[in-house]
């Protein structure tokens, strides 16, 4: 998906989104770069500006983790952009077989029992691997409804669904890269990438920024087609037996109008029946898929 270069392409994208006067730097008016200068970033880390471009080049690949640190303040990273810095710096000496995507039996009891409440699970791809009826019903509707990032960027009313799309993108685009440090060999990740880029000049340039961030918990706008709009809280869980999983659990503020609209909803899921709600339901696991 990238070059080996990993590090230096990261600290690249990363200057680039830093402005000046983020870093109490004065802006000037002559700047032929986007964002900060090596030499910038070198003094307000304390390297010389000579290691700091080996680091960039890639002619020097371990530097200190008080180093680290040091570009991660200048760089304004997030917690998880911070860890992130840190892998690349000290990268796993190998890394082990993508694991199958099987969601538990346990897990998907569970989750048909909430009939009030969407829930998806997703896998290292951000693809739903196993739904509930109302989390289905959430989604349905679209040519890639099973499948987030392409929902985002290559559905054709993605925009429509999504209000506030341009944040939804970006987040997008952070998760999975997120999802792409720990699946880097993986097939489906590698084709999943390679597809947007090539479909998706918005895709594109998101991915270039090298944005990286796990779903945690957001407030998100619907449209959805049958309901119309509301806007639901979502909170996203590990699950432990599966570190790559993530449960996604959906809710609407009590009394809200998105309340009412998640209900009748939920009444119209209910009304079409098993066949045509299609919940539970896990998708086969398609790392089998691919080794067959």
């Amino acid at each position: 998906m990238d070059s080996e270069n990993r590090l230096g392409l990261f600290l690249r994208a990363r200057r680039a989104l830093v402005r000046p006067e983020d870093a109490g730097l004065p802006a000037g008016t002559r700047r032929r770069v986007a964002g900060l200068r090596r030499e910038e970033v070198a003094v307000l880390a304390g390297v010389s500006t000579d290691y700091y471009v080996r680091l960039e080049q890639g002619r020097e690949r371990t530097p200190s983790a008080q180093v680290v640190d040091a570009l991660a303040r200048v760089l304004c990273l997030e917690d998880d952009a911070s860890d992130h810095l840190h892998r690349l710096a000290r990268p796993a000496a190998s890394r082990s077989r993508p694991r199958p995507e099987a969601v538990s039996p346990a897990l998907l009891r569970m989750m048909a029992g909430w009939h009030r409440t969407p829930a998806v699970v997703l896998g290292r791809c951000l693809t739903v691997l196993a739904h509930n009826v109302l989390g289905g019903a959430l989604f349905a509707g679209h040519a890639h409804s099973g499948d987030l990032p392409r929902l985002v960027f290559l559905d054709p009313d993605a925009r429509d669904f999504y209000p506030d799309w341009e944040s939804v993108a970006m987040n997008t685009v952070a998760a999975l890269r997120a999802g792409a440090e720990a699946a880097r060999d993986d097939p489906r990740m590698i084709a999943t990438v390679g597809e947007l880029s090539l479909r998706s000049e918005e895709f594109r340039a998101l991915w270039a920024r090298h944005d990286i961030r796990r779903k945690t918990r957001e407030s998100k706008r619907f449209r959805h087609p049958l309901v119309g709009e509301l806007t639901l809280d979502y909170e996203s869980l590990t699950v432990n037996s599966a570190p790559d999983q993530q449960l996604v659990v959906y809710q609407a503020e009590p009394g809200s109008s998105s309340e009412q609209a998640l209900a009748l909803l939920g009444s119209l899921a209910a009304a079409a029946g098993p066949a045509d709600s299609a919940a539970p339901v896990a998708l086969r696991d398609r790392t089998a898929d691919a080794d067959s």
